[in-house]
């Protein structure tokens, strides 16, 4: 039976699967080798380019497409070489032969690439294997070359200008076409070449490159084909919110994509009853399981906060601030996939703007004093937010400053111990959605809670921040605003609206305070803090 890839490229006899070459301009990468051109194919990480090699590699080699040897060889065997590049071209030797060898049977570019001292010359080894392997045979020479950034300073450098040296050769002698593959665009690295004691840019070192193409997530048609693939397998079918639910929370990120319906369909507790359709609450379900769990792509994800660089970015984003990035900054995170790929800057998906304030609070958490259910839940089963809210002054009162240290980034501090504390709280039985956008100095929350029977509560809660030289009336005006267009966006049937003064010099009778305010028509409770 087949499943949801989840780990490596996708194997269409064991998972279900969009097929690779489906996911780019198949004519355009096409167009590139015939007319033999050097490109780069990018994308964050666990994306399928892989994949899409691995097929580009098997179409080339089948000669429906034209005469080609195509080779496929993955370099992050050389990250551990580091600066050694003799050491790094004898790992891309080892990589050669492999492939020469077992994929086009070519074994006397086998054994030379085997023997290969890399040692003497090694600016030149790679260079010189390459132009045997392109003589080796009449028909020209296709390299794809995997995770060409997962290398580093004068290693890295050497490999772009063997491939820029040779180029003038092809195709005869060197590779016809080659194709680099990574997570970020070549034009973007700024490579540390310690033996040149200055920083290359890899637009420079490989200024041969005719085209950039960057594979995309899913389409939602794209999403809605691989869980009918399930369906058509099994019978179980997927609910049309379902669906509009996994699409919705990953915008077609396919790791995601994968692992959600992994989860939904295979590992939530045991394989579910195929006659039963998968709803929305089961997506859900799975949604807060991957996340709980803090999978390897999740972790990878969170691990990225702690670079300078993606703080800039994300710091402001997640306060609603105003950035003071550059765009070298804003594009790195772009291609780690943090943020979506088009303007506006924001976070690329629910589940990753779920993920970010969890694990820069994941401390907190831990610190903040249990709750008890039973006391913010009416005899209903309906959340009485107002009490929530209440308990919420008082420990920030008591412990803010230590709070907002602890949540790693500061500027974001306030608004993060908000989300933590009701995460804390509400995450054992409802779910929190959250908004964020650059420049409109809020975060945005929706607090969904299970009522009787299918019906569920809806309350947003909207925090911002009054900082030296703004009007505290001014900020509460635009934020009541701000909380009413986004009640009535949400269907929401309370709103709620957080306001931290961080002006100094006030007292904290000055600052806590609860009033009942409206914005045409609409009521909305203000809460200092």
């Amino acid at each position: 039976m087949r499943d949801f890839n989840t780990a490596g490229p996708v194997r269409p006899e064991d998972h279900y699967c969009v097929p690779p070459l489906n996911r780019v301009n198949l004519s355009e990468v096409l167009s590139l080798v015939r007319r033999k051109r050097y490109f780069v194919l990018y994308a964050p990480r666990q994306t399928g380019k892989t994949s899409a090699l691995l097929a580009l590699r098997d179409l080339l080699n089948g000669g429906s497409v034209g005469d080609y040897r195509c080779g496929y060889i993955n370099v992050e065997i050389a990250q551990t070489a580091r600066e050694n590049i003799g050491q790094a071209m004898g790992a891309i030797a080892s990589e050669i032969a492999r492939e020469a060898r077992n994929t086009l049977r070519d074994v006397a570019t086998a054994r030379l690439a085997d023997r290969i001292d890399t040692s003497i010359r090694p600016n030149a080894a790679l260079g010189t294997l390459l132009d045997i392997w392109a003589r080796a045979d009449s028909s020209p020479l296709v390299l794809l070359i995997d995770e060409i950034d997962a290398m580093v300073g004068d290693s890295l450098v050497s490999v772009l200008r063997q491939l820029r040296a040779g180029y003038v050769h092809r195709p005869s002698g060197f590779p016809q076409s080659v194709v680099l593959c990574g997570v970020r665009n070549v034009r973007d690295y700024r490579i540390h070449a310690s033996s040149e004691k200055e920083v290359i840019t890899g637009g420079s070192a490989f200024n041969i490159k005719a085209k950039s193409i960057r594979l995309g997530n899913f389409t939602r048609a794209e999403v809605e084909e691989l869980l009918g693939q399930h369906t058509a397998a099994t019978g179980q079918a997927f609910e049309p919110e379902a669906v509009a639910t996994v699409w919705g929370q990953t915008r077609g990120q396919p790791w995601l994509v994968n692992a959600l319906a992994q989860e939904v369909c295979f590992l939530a507790g045991a394989v579910r009853e195929r006659g039963a359709a998968i709803s929305k609450r089961n997506v859900f379900e799975a949604r807060e399981a991957l996340i709980v769990r803090r999978e390897t792509h999740l972790d990878q994800l969170a691990d990225k906060l702690r670079e300078p660089r993606v703080r800039r970015v994300v710091e402001p984003l997640l306060s609603g601030g105003e950035g003071m990035h550059s765009t070298f900054d804003a594009e790195y995170v772009r291609d780690l996939g943090l943020v979506a790929p088009k303007p506006p800057l924001r976070i690329a998906n629910p589940i990753y703007g779920e993920v970010l304030p969890r694990v820069l609070t994941s401390v907190l958490e831990d610190e903040m004093p249990e709750q008890r259910m039973a006391w913010y839940v009416a005899a209903d089963g309906s959340l009485e937010l107002d009490k929530l809210l209440t308990a919420f002054q008082d420990c920030f009162r008591q412990n803010s400053e230590h709070w907002i240290e602890r949540a790693q980034y500061t500027e974001a501090g306030p608004q993060l111990v908000l989300q933590a504390f009701l995460h804390r709280v509400v995450n054992g039985r409802g779910r929190i959605e959250r908004e964020y956008a650059l420049g409109r100095r809020r975060v945005d929350l929706l607090i969904i809670w299970p009522s009787e029977g299918d019906t569920e509560g809806r309350f947003v809660v909207e925090c911002t921040l009054v900082r030296e030289g703004r009007s505290w009336e001014r900020t509460v005006e635009k934020g009541l605003k701000q909380t009413a267009a986004y009640m009535d966006i949400s269907h929401a049937s309370a709103g709620h609206l957080v306001v931290f003064d961080m002006r100094k010099g006030r007292s904290w009778a000055d600052r806590v305070y609860r009033e009942r305010r409206a914005w045409k028509g609409t009521p909305i409770t203000v809460w200092g803090a």
